[in-house]
Protein backbone atom coordinates (compact mmCIF):
# COMPACT_ATOMS: atom_id res chain seq x y z
CA UNK A 1 0.00 0.00 0.00
CA UNK A 2 1.51 3.38 -1.31
CA UNK A 3 1.72 6.43 0.94
CA UNK A 4 -1.08 8.01 -1.49
CA UNK A 5 -3.20 6.00 -0.78
CA UNK A 6 -3.10 5.76 2.92
CA UNK A 7 -3.46 9.55 2.93
CA UNK A 8 -6.38 8.72 1.00
CA UNK A 9 -7.83 6.16 3.11
CA UNK A 10 -7.04 8.21 6.47
CA UNK A 11 -9.19 11.38 5.15
CA UNK A 12 -12.09 9.39 3.90
CA UNK A 13 -11.99 7.65 7.69
CA UNK A 14 -11.60 11.09 9.34
CA UNK A 15 -14.18 12.55 7.58
CA UNK A 16 -16.32 9.51 8.43
CA UNK A 17 -16.01 10.26 11.79
CA UNK A 18 -16.62 13.84 11.74
CA UNK A 19 -19.90 13.03 9.98
CA UNK A 20 -20.68 10.69 12.66
CA UNK A 21 -20.07 13.13 15.49
CA UNK A 22 -22.64 15.90 13.95
CA UNK A 23 -25.37 15.95 16.22
CA UNK A 24 -28.78 14.87 14.68
CA UNK A 25 -31.15 17.68 13.75
CA UNK A 26 -34.32 16.89 15.72
CA UNK A 27 -37.04 16.65 13.98
CA UNK A 28 -40.59 16.29 14.39
CA UNK A 29 -42.49 13.16 13.08
CA UNK A 30 -45.30 13.45 10.50
CA UNK A 31 -48.45 11.99 10.52
CA UNK A 32 -48.73 8.41 9.65
CA UNK A 33 -51.29 8.77 7.31
CA UNK A 34 -49.67 11.79 4.98
CA UNK A 35 -48.29 10.44 1.79
CA UNK A 36 -46.70 14.25 0.72
CA UNK A 37 -42.78 14.36 2.71
CA UNK A 38 -41.25 15.32 0.15
CA UNK A 39 -40.25 18.65 -0.53
CA UNK A 40 -37.96 20.52 -3.42
CA UNK A 41 -36.83 24.09 -3.52
CA UNK A 42 -36.11 25.78 -6.86
CA UNK A 43 -34.25 29.09 -6.35
CA UNK A 44 -34.76 32.64 -9.15
CA UNK A 45 -32.53 34.05 -11.34
CA UNK A 46 -29.38 36.04 -9.43
CA UNK A 47 -29.13 33.64 -6.49
CA UNK A 48 -28.44 30.48 -5.44
CA UNK A 49 -30.45 27.74 -3.01
CA UNK A 50 -28.27 28.48 -0.16
CA UNK A 51 -30.70 31.16 0.59
CA UNK A 52 -33.46 28.26 1.53
CA UNK A 53 -31.78 27.19 3.79
CA UNK A 54 -33.97 29.65 6.43
CA UNK A 55 -37.17 27.40 4.54
CA UNK A 56 -35.56 23.95 4.61
CA UNK A 57 -34.43 24.28 8.82
CA UNK A 58 -38.18 25.17 9.18
CA UNK A 59 -39.87 21.72 7.05
CA UNK A 60 -36.83 19.47 8.38
CA UNK A 61 -37.75 20.38 12.02
CA UNK A 62 -40.98 19.50 10.49
CA UNK A 63 -40.08 15.60 9.58
CA UNK A 64 -40.00 16.55 5.72
CA UNK A 65 -37.12 15.36 3.47
CA UNK A 66 -35.94 18.59 1.61
CA UNK A 67 -33.73 18.82 -1.51
CA UNK A 68 -32.68 21.88 -3.16
CA UNK A 69 -32.22 22.41 -6.40
CA UNK A 70 -29.21 24.29 -8.24
CA UNK A 71 -29.98 26.01 -11.00
CA UNK A 72 -27.32 26.57 -13.45
CA UNK A 73 -29.55 29.79 -15.02
CA UNK A 74 -27.98 29.17 -18.69
CA UNK A 75 -31.35 28.31 -19.78
CA UNK A 76 -35.10 27.13 -19.35
CA UNK A 77 -34.50 23.72 -20.54
CA UNK A 78 -31.10 23.07 -17.96
CA UNK A 79 -33.08 24.59 -15.16
CA UNK A 80 -35.90 22.54 -15.93
CA UNK A 81 -33.33 19.46 -16.35
CA UNK A 82 -31.13 19.82 -12.44
CA UNK A 83 -34.91 19.99 -11.41
CA UNK A 84 -36.06 16.53 -12.50
CA UNK A 85 -32.76 15.44 -12.04
CA UNK A 86 -34.05 16.57 -8.10
CA UNK A 87 -37.33 14.68 -8.52
CA UNK A 88 -36.24 11.64 -9.77
CA UNK A 89 -34.42 11.29 -6.41
CA UNK A 90 -37.41 11.26 -3.91
CA UNK A 91 -38.95 8.65 -3.33
CA UNK A 92 -42.49 9.37 -3.39
CA UNK A 93 -45.15 12.18 -3.70
CA UNK A 94 -43.55 16.09 -4.22
CA UNK A 95 -44.24 19.68 -3.17
CA UNK A 96 -42.28 21.57 -5.80
CA UNK A 97 -41.62 24.98 -4.70
CA UNK A 98 -40.28 28.00 -6.66
CA UNK A 99 -38.88 31.85 -6.09
CA UNK A 100 -39.52 33.84 -8.67
CA UNK A 101 -37.74 32.86 -11.80
CA UNK A 102 -38.26 29.36 -10.21
CA UNK A 103 -41.87 29.95 -10.92
CA UNK A 104 -41.16 29.48 -14.72
CA UNK A 105 -39.27 26.32 -13.82
CA UNK A 106 -41.92 24.68 -11.75
CA UNK A 107 -44.17 25.07 -14.16
CA UNK A 108 -42.57 23.54 -16.76
CA UNK A 109 -40.94 20.98 -14.56
CA UNK A 110 -44.03 20.53 -12.23
CA UNK A 111 -45.85 17.83 -14.50
CA UNK A 112 -43.97 15.03 -13.45
CA UNK A 113 -46.44 12.32 -12.12
CA UNK A 114 -44.57 12.75 -8.32
CA UNK A 115 -45.35 16.40 -8.00
CA UNK A 116 -48.43 16.68 -5.60
CA UNK A 117 -48.53 20.19 -5.47
CA UNK A 118 -47.16 23.65 -5.69
CA UNK A 119 -46.27 26.70 -4.86
CA UNK A 120 -45.48 30.09 -5.71
CA UNK A 121 -43.19 32.19 -3.77
CA UNK A 122 -43.69 36.32 -5.58
CA UNK A 123 -42.93 34.03 -8.29
CA UNK A 124 -43.90 33.37 -12.31
CA UNK A 125 -46.48 31.51 -13.49
CA UNK A 126 -46.76 31.20 -17.42
CA UNK A 127 -49.04 29.64 -19.55
CA UNK A 128 -48.06 26.39 -21.90
CA UNK A 129 -46.92 28.53 -25.17
CA UNK A 130 -46.59 31.30 -23.00
CA UNK A 131 -43.11 33.10 -22.35
CA UNK A 132 -41.49 34.66 -18.94
CA UNK A 133 -41.22 37.94 -20.87
CA UNK A 134 -44.81 38.45 -21.35
CA UNK A 135 -45.92 37.86 -18.03
CA UNK A 136 -44.98 41.49 -17.70
CA UNK A 137 -46.77 43.23 -20.46
CA UNK A 138 -50.04 45.30 -19.41
CA UNK A 139 -48.02 45.95 -15.86
CA UNK A 140 -46.17 48.89 -14.19
CA UNK A 141 -42.35 48.70 -14.74
CA UNK A 142 -40.59 47.61 -11.78
CA UNK A 143 -38.44 50.91 -11.81
CA UNK A 144 -36.16 49.87 -8.88
CA UNK A 145 -35.46 46.25 -9.82
CA UNK A 146 -32.96 47.39 -12.69
CA UNK A 147 -31.07 44.54 -14.57
CA UNK A 148 -27.53 44.92 -16.47
CA UNK A 149 -26.95 42.80 -19.45
CA UNK A 150 -23.29 41.78 -20.19
CA UNK A 151 -21.87 41.42 -23.69
CA UNK A 152 -22.67 37.97 -23.39
CA UNK A 153 -26.54 38.34 -22.47
CA UNK A 154 -26.60 37.73 -19.03
CA UNK A 155 -28.10 39.24 -16.57
CA UNK A 156 -27.25 40.93 -13.37
CA UNK A 157 -29.22 43.15 -10.59
CA UNK A 158 -27.40 46.69 -11.09
CA UNK A 159 -25.22 46.39 -7.94
CA UNK A 160 -26.24 50.22 -7.02
CA UNK A 161 -29.88 49.25 -7.01
CA UNK A 162 -29.95 45.74 -5.47
CA UNK A 163 -31.04 46.40 -1.88
CA UNK A 164 -33.59 48.69 -2.90
CA UNK A 165 -34.67 46.30 -5.48
CA UNK A 166 -34.05 43.23 -4.37
CA UNK A 167 -33.65 42.88 -0.69
CA UNK A 168 -34.31 45.74 1.36
CA UNK A 169 -35.71 43.99 4.28
CA UNK A 170 -31.88 42.29 4.69
CA UNK A 171 -29.44 43.49 6.71
CA UNK A 172 -26.80 45.50 5.01
CA UNK A 173 -23.92 42.57 5.61
CA UNK A 174 -25.70 39.86 3.84
CA UNK A 175 -27.07 42.51 1.34
CA UNK A 176 -23.62 43.13 0.03
CA UNK A 177 -23.10 39.59 0.11
CA UNK A 178 -26.14 38.82 -2.08
CA UNK A 179 -25.38 41.54 -4.53
CA UNK A 180 -21.69 40.34 -4.78
CA UNK A 181 -22.51 36.35 -4.98
CA UNK A 182 -25.25 36.79 -7.86
CA UNK A 183 -25.56 34.08 -10.06
CA UNK A 184 -26.09 35.79 -13.60
CA UNK A 185 -28.69 34.28 -16.14
CA UNK A 186 -29.10 33.83 -18.95
CA UNK A 187 -31.76 36.55 -19.93
CA UNK A 188 -32.69 34.78 -23.32
CA UNK A 189 -34.58 32.11 -20.72
CA UNK A 190 -37.26 35.05 -20.76
CA UNK A 191 -37.54 34.59 -24.20
CA UNK A 192 -38.64 30.98 -24.29
CA UNK A 193 -41.83 29.40 -24.85
CA UNK A 194 -43.04 26.92 -22.24
CA UNK A 195 -44.69 23.39 -23.31
CA UNK A 196 -46.59 22.54 -20.00
CA UNK A 197 -48.29 24.30 -17.63
CA UNK A 198 -48.34 21.98 -14.37
CA UNK A 199 -50.58 24.26 -12.69
CA UNK A 200 -53.84 23.39 -14.84
CA UNK A 201 -53.78 19.91 -13.41
CA UNK A 202 -52.19 20.35 -10.18
CA UNK A 203 -53.02 22.62 -6.98
CA UNK A 204 -51.77 25.50 -6.28
CA UNK A 205 -50.64 28.32 -3.16
CA UNK A 206 -49.10 31.56 -3.48
CA UNK A 207 -47.38 33.70 -1.40
CA UNK A 208 -46.97 37.01 -2.43
CA UNK A 209 -44.23 39.41 -1.08
CA UNK A 210 -46.47 42.78 -0.55
CA UNK A 211 -43.29 45.08 -0.81
CA UNK A 212 -41.63 43.14 -3.49
CA UNK A 213 -39.86 45.78 -6.24
CA UNK A 214 -39.06 43.05 -8.94
CA UNK A 215 -42.87 42.99 -9.86
CA UNK A 216 -45.72 45.05 -9.84
CA UNK A 217 -48.37 43.89 -6.89
CA UNK A 218 -50.72 43.98 -9.64
CA UNK A 219 -48.78 41.60 -11.77
CA UNK A 220 -48.10 38.93 -9.03
CA UNK A 221 -51.69 38.59 -7.66
CA UNK A 222 -53.26 38.49 -11.79
CA UNK A 223 -50.85 35.34 -12.03
CA UNK A 224 -52.01 33.71 -8.81
CA UNK A 225 -55.63 34.04 -9.39
CA UNK A 226 -55.45 33.34 -12.60
CA UNK A 227 -53.77 29.73 -11.46
CA UNK A 228 -56.60 29.68 -9.04
CA UNK A 229 -53.76 29.49 -5.97
CA UNK A 230 -54.28 30.06 -2.67
CA UNK A 231 -52.92 33.10 -1.93
CA UNK A 232 -50.93 34.54 1.49
CA UNK A 233 -49.60 37.55 1.64
CA UNK A 234 -46.60 39.02 3.67
CA UNK A 235 -44.99 41.69 4.32
CA UNK A 236 -41.75 41.81 2.42
CA UNK A 237 -39.00 42.10 -0.42
CA UNK A 238 -38.61 40.34 -3.35
CA UNK A 239 -35.96 38.35 -0.97
CA UNK A 240 -39.08 37.10 1.07
CA UNK A 241 -37.37 33.17 0.42
CA UNK A 242 -34.68 34.36 3.01
CA UNK A 243 -36.63 37.03 5.22
CA UNK A 244 -39.97 35.20 5.66
CA UNK A 245 -39.07 31.52 6.45
CA UNK A 246 -41.41 30.40 8.83
CA UNK A 247 -44.54 31.95 6.54
CA UNK A 248 -43.27 30.09 3.35
CA UNK A 249 -42.31 26.73 4.99
CA UNK A 250 -46.19 26.97 6.73
CA UNK A 251 -47.60 27.19 3.38
CA UNK A 252 -45.67 24.44 2.21
CA UNK A 253 -46.66 22.43 5.23
CA UNK A 254 -50.15 23.29 4.24
CA UNK A 255 -49.94 22.42 0.81
CA UNK A 256 -48.69 18.83 1.50
CA UNK A 257 -51.23 18.67 3.90
CA UNK A 258 -53.89 19.21 1.72
CA UNK A 259 -52.38 17.14 -1.06
CA UNK A 260 -52.39 14.14 1.45
CA UNK A 261 -56.05 14.53 2.05
CA UNK A 262 -56.88 14.29 -1.26
CA UNK A 263 -54.82 11.26 -2.30
CA UNK A 264 -56.73 9.24 0.35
Amino acid sequence: MTRKTITTISAIAAAASLSAALPAVAAEALPKDQSVKNVVLVHGAFADGSGWRGVYDNLTKLGYRVTIVQNPLTSLADDVAATKRALERQDGPVILVGHSWGGTVITEAGIDPKVAGLVYVSALSPDAGETTAQQYEGFAPATEFVIETTKDGFGYVSPAKFKAGFAHDVSDADVVFMRDAQVPINMSAFGTKLENAAWRTKPSWAVIATEDKAFDQAMLIHMAERIKAKITKVSASHALFMTQPAVIADTIDQAAKTASAKKK
